[in-house]
């Protein structure tokens, strides 16, 4: 029999035992890994053909990666909001919210398809980017209860359980097709199909299931810690105001704004680099001869690079440093970025193997970026930052997708990998100035 949840602490005083806080913390991640299995089928299915179905329906290449752009800058917008209502309410609403949002943008994708209304699906788009902002916010709800030894872990969990959606979402692209045709929907809409009905149900996990709120659950504890502190002496187990020990190398658990600036430009300079790349993928294979099902197992091997290697990634961040794996991840990205314009266009393999390097870079750069952010953020603004976070995040989405399409119109795909691949090195300098800068620490964050 597996043990029961403590209360939601909005009706009942939470214990502050460390077996209770565990306890939450392993529903927590339950609920979460749920959730997010089925949001990453709604994720993927929608990069997979989004390009492809404006491209199809504006008859034009450079404006092939405004779909991408469309729905990472309506992301930005929802991880405000996502933010917001988490700092209010709570993880379960705001997540919540957040995925009935993505829903609601997939039929509306669907419905422009059906009229053939540019400016619809373009409406459209924004709001089922509201989906992929919450399939990234999520990744701090596992953090929420973590010890801060086990951080990156514990993101990882959460990320990892995309990998099963991800790779499924991609790969449903044609037989979805095949069934949106049969209702007369064109080809190119049918997985926004898939996407609707996954983030709805995603929505619904977390409504029902996401109690204890992990957000409100972890004040709780830190309140109670506090007043242990003031009655007693410090709390053997209290990290306010003390250093994490986790190799971040970014300060202290009260918050460092120079930490904070380092994890959002690591996420920010991979998340540009990735959706660029990714989101003219698709076109290239396209262009040369090759169907849905050759782009669906393409994508789909990179959104599983993307989250597979999480538990790994999360051990090595926690092991050996934030810093360190964040310089791995620009490095990653290059060679990805190298291989992408190396490889012959016919070669479905070779592209296969650079969006798989893709996927592995934009992981190391997310998970390390996120542990040094949440390090880094206190409780009683965390939400709020973290979701300020993943606005820049989104943004730099939203202009990778948007430039990428002109880059390949004014040049080509090989010309677009290398620049990015170059680009993804922006990450060296910058780390490499904060650790300068900050504290050292005993594993050499």
């Amino acid at each position: 029999m597996t043990a029961k949840p403590p209360a939601d602490p909005g009706s009942a005083p939470a214990p502050a035992a460390a077996s209770d806080r565990a306890r939450a913390q392993q529903h927590t991640l339950r609920v979460l890994v749920a959730s997010q299995v089925l949001s990453g089928a709604g994720l993927a299915a929608g990069v997979t053909v989004g390009a492809l179905l404006a491209q199809d329906m504006l008859h034009s290449t450079g404006l092939a990666g405004l779909p991408s752009a469309l729905f990472t800058a309506g992301s930005a917008l929802a991880a405000v909001a996502v933010g917001r209502i988490s700092q209010a309410r709570g993880r379960r609403p705001g997540l919540a919210a957040g995925y009935l949002a993505g829903a609601v943008g997939s039929a509306g994708v669907i419905t422009a398809a059906v009229l053939d209304n540019a400016v619809l699906l373009f409406a459209a788009l924004f709001v089922y980017g509201a989906g992929t902002a919450t399939n990234l916010q999520a990744r701090y709800a596992g953090a929420d209860l973590a010890d801060p030894n086990h951080r990156a872990r514990a993101v990882s969990t959460v990320l990892v359980a995309t990998t099963l959606g991800g790779v499924l979402g991609p790969n449903l692209a044609a037989p979805t097709g095949h069934l949106a045709g049969a209702f007369g929907i064109p080809h190119l809409a049918g997985p926004f199909l898939l996407s609707g009905a996954a983030y709805a149900l995603a929505a619904l996990v977390l409504a029902l299931r996401l109690r204890p709120d992990p957000l409100l659950l972890a004040r709780t504890f830190a309140e109670a810690e506090a007043e242990a502190a003031a009655s007693d002496g410090p709390s053997p187990r209290s990290t306010v105001g003390t250093r994490t020990g986790t190799g971040t190398g970014t300060g202290f658990e009260n918050g460092d704004p120079r930490g904070v600036l380092v994890g959002a430009l690591v996420m920010v300079l991979t998340q540009l680099v990735m959706v660029a790349i990714m989101t003219m993928t698709p076109v290239q294979l396209h262009d040369h001869g090759h169907g849905t099902a050759a782009t669906g197992l393409v994508i789909g091997i990179h959104i599983g690079a993307m989250y597979l290697p999480s538990p790994i990634t999360g051990r090595l961040v926690d092991r050996y440093g934030r810093r360190r794996l964040a310089v791995a991840s620009g490095v990653v990205l290059l060679v990805a970025g190298l291989l992408a314009a190396l490889a012959p266009a016919d070669s479905v393999a070779l592209l296969a193997l650079a969006l798989a390097l893709l996927g592995i870079g934009w992981n190391l750069g997310l998970v390390s970026g996120t542990a040094i952010v949440t390090d880094t953020v206190p409780l009683a603004t965390r939400a709020r930052t973290q979701g300020l976070v993943d606005v820049s995040v989104a943004l730099a989405g939203a202009t990778g997708g948007m430039a990428s399409g002109l880059v390949v119109a004014a040049t080509s795909y090989p010309v677009l990998a290398v620049a990015c691949g170059i680009l993804a090195l922006g990450v060296l300098p910058a780390v490499a100035a904060s650790s300068v800068a900050g504290p050292r620490t005993a594993h050499g964050g």
